[in-house]
């Protein structure tokens, strides 16, 4: 076997790793060992979250500074334990009708989808053959408003959400924004989900228009916050809580506490910022995993 491979084994799952030494995020040093390692430490919490989840990987072969690109299908040579899905494929841009996704349930997957340097992680809001168990409300900034000011827009939206019976728990996007991801009951559509989310955002805006955009067009949001309520669209998928981000540090995906956002909406200080793969697993053993709320199901959307 060449120097740079090493063959493992990952809950009874042959695996052979390669080039474990090689350097995915430069300015950190962080290298594709230290990515396998990420992922296996913290698949405790991750895995439920991506449990019956088609996966969306965006791959870095050559590092967060080289090319990338989006895999939706199973790739050439994708081991026969690996869970396969074939699905609809609304909106695909290569015209196919169905793609065969990996549902990344077990660890062995998740090794095997960080080997390939499969450093972002992005599932749908529904499970497979079943309707929207999460609704999600994206908070993406437009500059020069940054995370600081999606902490006061998180607090409104969850402040108006609750008035309908709906939770929603913060995690940073691992980029720039943040989303809150509220569990709900799974029977109903995808169009309905989007339809209250964006009700929501259009009536948030109505009342707070310096702050808080619903349109898409991009020369409203300089200065503000759009909330995106298309995110719940059938054919969207999110970042999934745990997964790391392709910035120039190894960012994650981070679920916060509201202490943590509320603080940031009071003072614009960076009591919310994003944080690197080593601090999100000391959280993880300080809080444990704070989107477990989201498995235990969620109630109807008021129509």
């Amino acid at each position: 076997m060449p120097a740079d491979r090493l063959r493992v084994d990952v809950e009874g799952r042959a695996l052979e790793l390669s080039n474990l030494d090689k350097v995915l995020y430069p300015a950190a040093g962080f290298t594709k060992g230290e990515v396998i390692d990420y992922y296996t430490r913290i698949s405790p919490v991750l895995l439920p979250h991506l449990r019956d989840r088609p996966v969306t990987r965006i791959r870095f072969p050559n590092g967060v500074d080289d090319k990338s690109f989006f895999e939706k299908n199973t790739p050439a040579a994708t081991p026969d334990w690996v869970r396969v899905e074939n699905l609809p494929a609304p909106g695909s841009t290569k015209g196919r009708e169905t793609i065969d996704y990996v549902v990344a349930d077990d660890l062995p997957t998740l090794v095997w989808l960080a080997n390939l340097a499969a450093l972002e992680l992005h599932t749908p809001q529904w499970k497979v053959g079943e309707h929207p168990d999460m609704m999600v409300v994206d908070l993406d900034p437009g500059p020069p408003a940054g995370l600081a000011e999606c902490c006061p827009v998180a607090v409104l939206m969850r402040d108006r959400l609750a008035e309908d019976g709906i939770e929603s728990y913060p995690k940073t996007s691992g980029k720039k924004g943040m989303q809150l991801c509220c569990p709900i009951a799974g029977t109903q559509s995808s169009d309905l989900v989007s339809d209250y989310a964006r009700r929501i955002a259009q009536e948030l805006e109505k009342a707070h228009p310096k702050l808080i955009v619903s349109k898409m067009a991009k020369n409203l949001r300089p200065g503000k916050v759009f909330i995106d309520w298309s995110q719940n669209n059938a054919a969207k998928t999110t970042v999934a809580p745990y997964s790391l981000r392709a910035q120039s540090v190894p960012s994650v995906s981070t679920p916060l506490t509201w202490d943590e956002v509320e603080a940031g909406a009071r003072s614009r200080r960076p009591a919310v910022r994003q944080f690197t793969a080593a601090e999100v697993l000391a959280r993880v053993e300080e809080y444990d995993d704070l989107l477990a709320p989201l498995l235990d199901g969620g109630p109807e959307l008021p129509l």
